[in-house]
């Protein structure tokens, strides 16, 4: 089996529109949507949930008023400012440390899961899916996109399909972490301008630090060529190849207004390049 994970230095690159598209060309493959904190490859894919479970990423302190004595030494303890003069727990501050319930002398003080968010198991019209919903304020992203990748990889094998095509989350934190490890293979995409550049020679290097090869994809590569001239450079001077040119146009939208991917919607600009693309993945993964 063989994982391909879809990544960029930062958000609006064009990622979900290379996976959605992906999802469309591609044979036996399960999906998984790793972006947790935003997801949106549902909002073309649209899938049906088979199966929603909850997921805790941490624990929080609950306090039983019946039992605390007010001695104070968790409002001593705690480093967080999470709990007041009062001896009441500031549920937002709280970074589940456990030492207030450590220190209780009384056991007033339990250390309970946290509702971090969901894993979601779903169908589409393109194969299963796997994707996740983080909770407005949560935190472990990173923790909830391992167990979604773990349940992607147990689903292939389930269902005996040969690939797995991930659309990671934009930049170079936990989540993209999380999502790189255990890959074969990372796209990475982005674009001509200055910021795309900076932030795709942080994700190429995150990359190569887990050993996973990356190549370049250049989206609406014809905006501005002398940027993209500056990305050609380092990615020769880095041994990176370039696996594809994306143009602009403008159909990709009103493809997403649609819900459809752009190598359904039409045939040519992005939807040809994107093909082309395709076949390129295709012949690296038998290489690998």
């Amino acid at each position: 089996m063989k994982q391909i994970l879809v990544i960029s230095g930062k958000g609006g690159t064009g990622k979900t529109t290379l996976v959605s598209s992906f999802a469309s060309l591609a044979g036996g493959k399960v999906l998984s949507d790793c972006d947790v904190d935003a997801a949106d490859l549902h909002l073309v894919l649209s899938p049906r949930v088979n199966r929603k479970e909850e997921f805790s990423g941490g624990k929080e302190a609950v306090k039983d008023s019946s039992k605390c004595t007010e001695c104070g030494l968790c409002y001593e303890g705690c480093r967080f400012d999470a709990i007041d003069e009062n001896y009441e727990i500031d549920h937002f501050r709280c970074e589940g440390c456990g030492v207030c319930a450590y220190v209780c002398p009384e056991g007033a003080i339990t250390m309970e899961d946290v509702l971090s968010g969901y894993s979601l198991e779903s169908s589409t019209e393109h194969g299963s899916m796997i994707h996740g919903e983080l909770q407005a304020g949560e935190e472990a992203s990173g923790k909830l996109v391992t167990e979604i990748k773990q349940k992607a990889k147990k689903l292939a094998e389930e269902e005996g399909q040969e690939l797995v095509i991930i659309d990671g989350s934009p930049g170079t934190g936990c989540p993209v972490i999380a999502s790189l490890a255990d890959v074969d293979f990372a796209l990475v995409v982005t674009e001509p301008t200055e910021s795309g550049l900076s932030d795709l020679k942080r994700v190429v290097e995150l990359s190569k630090n887990f050993e996973v090869e990356p190549a370049i994809v250049v989206n609406k590569h014809d905006l501005n060529h002398q940027k993209v001239s500056e990305i050609e450079k380092y990615a020769e001077g880095h041994d990176i190849p370039i696996i594809g040119r994306i143009p602009y146009d403008s159909n990709v939208t009103r493809a997403m207004v649609e819900g459809e991917s752009i190598v359904e919607y039409s045939d040519d600009g992005a939807s040809e390049a994107i093909r082309e693309i395709w076949r390129k993945v295709e012949n690296k993964l038998l290489e690998l």
